[in-house]
């Protein structure tokens, strides 16, 4: 099949079945405050890092003035431990007075004068993970209208304390829901979370018409092994999780923490370019009023977050896993371009890893590379073989531009690629990057 028609094939299944709300036709990019500051709500002894409105105000302030916003990362969100114990006199949810004396509309409002969205959390159990109000079937109707009425702009909806037909119920009463509001609001997911994120337990055409996006596994720790484990899941079941994904309705592998303490720099870059590959939301929980330099250069790479947004929303695949420990991932882009990564998984040293754009199945061509972390740019022939340095749990990522005419057939239909993607009989490299 022609490659043109490949590419119409793929883009019109992914347009056919994805949440109509028109929202987050691009992978949504923002900050959450979960795994940097998850449940902290002693105010008294810890003012600056407790889930308060101070703590929301004063990184929406960092998204603005940072240059966070004008790359993309326009959410901010409140998850877990935010509420009040109690639902008001007419049974709504409400803030707890103390954290939130202005209530969610008065942050809301802050947030959307600056540019920026409010997500906000639920659980559609009898209690939020936290021990807080859930949202129970009986409450659904009412709770995404006051969520609306707030001017919220996303909202996860968690699932601990609950079971599988509340769930089944619950999930697509909930989508339903928010859109009567007449308000567009983002819709997270955690329901294939629950059930182990694999067919036949999840159904990833219904999640596609009802969520814009869903966490499909665990939730991540700071720490490289639990970035690992996450990677590992994805790719290992990646046939699934590239038919699920497409613009309006994406797999989450949960949040960046680069910026946090768990990860070194050459992790990080792995994170951030993995998640590129995997057209993954991109919402990083760090504190951007202490981030480092090098940090905050990984997350603002202009070219990373090029590749995260790119239109086609087309989740990108592992093409090649060697046993010496490197792998290569591969992404289709717009204006038929691609992106390749190098990951080691290697703990000792830089390996050099020897290729050609042919052996990873490109087609005849000349092709301009561009370094995602370098910004080095070089011309390369498919033929021409080459070497790239990867250092241990890091990445070497390219953006690479037309001809990039790759074949389709094995990214669609699992095929092999041409030569050994399990050896180490690479061609004598000509060109060393």
């Amino acid at each position: 099949m022609h490659l043109a028609v490949l590419l119409f094939v793929a883009l019109l299944s992914v347009a056919t079945f994805a949440l109509d709300n028109g929202v987050m036709r691009v992978p949504p990019m923002g900050w959450l405050a979960w795994e940097r500051f998850r449940c902290d709500i002693d105010c008294e002894h810890d003012p600056k890092n407790c889930i308060s409105e101070n703590l929301f105000i004063d990184m929406a302030d960092r998204l603005a003035e940072d240059g966070w916003r004008e790359l993309g990362y326009v959410y901010v969100n409140i998850d877990d431990c935010w509420s009040s114990m109690k639902r008001d006199d007419k049974g709504r949810l409400q803030a707890d007075p103390k954290r939130f004396p202005g209530g969610i509309h008065k942050l809301s409002r802050y947030l959307h004068d600056r540019g920026l969205k409010l997500g906000i959390y639920g659980d559609m159990g009898t209690h939020t993970c936290g021990g807080y109000p859930g949202t129970t079937l009986d409450k659904i109707d009412l709770d995404a209208q006051t969520f609306a009425d707030w001017e919220v702009d996303m909202f996860k909806f968690d699932g601990c304390y609950s079971n599988a037909t509340e769930q089944a119920l619950g999930y697509p009463l909930m989508s339903k829901a928010l859109n009567a509001t007449g308000r567009p609001i983002g819709y997270s997911c955690s329901w294939p979370a629950y059930h182990g994120g694999l067919p036949p337990k999840v159904n990833y055409t219904q999640l596609g018409e009802i969520c814009n996006l869903w966490r499909n596994y665990g939730d991540i720790q700071d720490s490289w092994d639990s970035v690992l484990n996450i990677i590992n899941w994805f790719f290992e079941n990646q046939e699934v999780m590239i038919s699920a994904a497409g613009p309006g309705k994406w797999n989450d592998p949960d949040m960046l923490i680069v910026g946090d303490f768990g990860l070194s720099m050459d992790q990080s870059r792995s994170q951030m370019a993995l998640w590129a590959i995997m057209a993954a939301p991109l919402f990083m929980s760090n504190d951007l009023r202490t981030i480092s330099s090098k940090a905050r250069t990984i997350l603002q790479n202009k070219m990373a977050i090029s590749i995260n947004q790119d239109p086609m929303g087309i989740q990108g695949r592992r093409i090649v896993k060697e046993k010496i420990g490197i792998d290569v991932f591969w992404r289709p882009l717009s204006n038929n371009a691609s992106a390749l990564v190098f990951f080691s998984r290697r703990n000792d040293m830089p390996y050099r890893y020897q290729t050609t754009l042919s052996k990873l199945n490109y087609t005849t061509g000349t092709y301009k590379i561009y370094d995602v972390f370098t910004d080095k740019t070089m011309i390369l022939k498919d033929s021409t073989g080459f070497v790239v340095s990867v250092n241990p749990t890091g990445v070497v990522m390219w953006y690479v531009s037309a001809p990039a005419t790759r074949n389709l057939r094995q990214f669609h239909k699992g095929g092999r690629l041409r030569g050994s993607a399990h050896d180490d009989e690479n061609a004598n490299p000509r060109v060393f990057l």
